[in-house]
């Protein structure tokens, strides 16, 4: 019996591809048989017109917003994007928020402000879309929310209408099920890596942690770990490397999300490494094994499908 784990999505940072190249990349990714595909919102490309761009250059598979941030756009303009994109693409956009960092949002000018009143007034603000009109009026689009501390769990991600969440070990994913209860969705994205090689497989977690080593967000996550600041000093420590990358042969890798799934995990979202230096394509092998339909076996289903 093939006891594969399929992943429901992939994670994608658009601002590394070339229009075309981007294109190519993710409709390989629908051709594996994925359901969604989530983008990058950083300081590059608009995350709501890349979406809208890929959408229709896309016949079947979901774009999301992985995140959009809520200090970039008042939620009026979040609302707007999200219910166009909605309308004009029936239904395949997803729309992820998130609060991003205190940094990212006083890069932007704004002051960091409360995080779960903040949240809070922004998705009821997101879903109320009280000043659209038609035809965008009443198209409430469902929001994915990017939340892993105790306090934005049990607040607004219970409120929202799924969870997004990043890097969680499996007793992380159980305790984070608990605090939001049986009903609400939780993606999880994890970084993975298909590689034996002991060095490549650290190399590429040391690369895929470094810019939240100094997030304070991060380090009281791994604080309720076990980790202590020794632990995310210098690159961080193999330790920590080793728990937050999924790196390791196909049994290890889709082990690992098992254990995430059965802890309550609704979906896997994977943020694929190269196993090898400098070559991108050497990420096609991880997302074919874990694909929802493996096209080098036939086209063949996995066993456990997305929910």
């Amino acid at each position: 019996m093939d006891d594969t784990v399929s992943a429901f999505g992939v994670i994608v940072n658009v601002d590394g591809y070339a229009p075309d190249a981007l294109v190519a990349h993710v409709g390989r990714i629908e051709a594996f048989g994925f359901e969604s595909v989530w983008i990058t919102d950083l300081f590059g490309r608009d995350v709501y017109v890349t979406a809208g761009y890929l959408l229709a250059n896309t016949r079947r598979i979901k774009i999301g917003s992985g995140i959009a941030p809520i200090y970039g756009r008042d939620a009026t303009a979040s609302a707007q994007a999200a219910r166009t994109l909605d309308e004009l693409y029936g239904g395949r956009f997803l729309h992820g928020l998130g609060l991003s960092h205190a940094a990212m949002a006083e890069a932007r000018g704004h002051t960091w402000e409360d995080p779960i009143a903040k949240a809070t007034a922004y998705v009821a603000e997101v879903r109320e879309g009280r000043l659209l009109r038609p035809p965008l009026a009443g198209r409430e689009v469902p929001v994915h929310l990017a939340a892993h501390g105790p306090k934005m769990l049990s607040g607004p991600a219970r409120a929202a209408d799924a969870v997004l969440t990043y890097m969680q070990t499996p007793r992380a994913c159980a305790e984070l099920r608990a605090t939001v209860g049986p009903s609400v969705p939780v993606d999880l994205m994890m970084p993975c890596c298909l590689t034996t090689d002991e060095e490549i497989g650290r190399r590429m977690g040391r690369n895929a942690l470094r810019i939240y080593l100094g997030l304070p967000a991060y380090q009281r996550l791994w604080r309720r770990e076990g980790f202590t600041p020794a632990d995310w000093a210098d690159g961080g420590s193999d330790a920590l490397i080793d728990t937050y990358m999924n790196w390791g042969d196909r049994d290890t890798i889709t082990t690992h999300m098992r254990q995430c799934l059965d802890a309550g995990i609704t979906n896997i979202i994977v943020s694929a490494a190269p196993s090898r230096r400098g070559d991108p394509e050497s990420i096609w092998p991880l997302l074919e094994a874990v694909a929802p339909r493996r096209t080098a076996a036939g086209g063949e289903t996995a066993d456990i499908a997305p929910t």
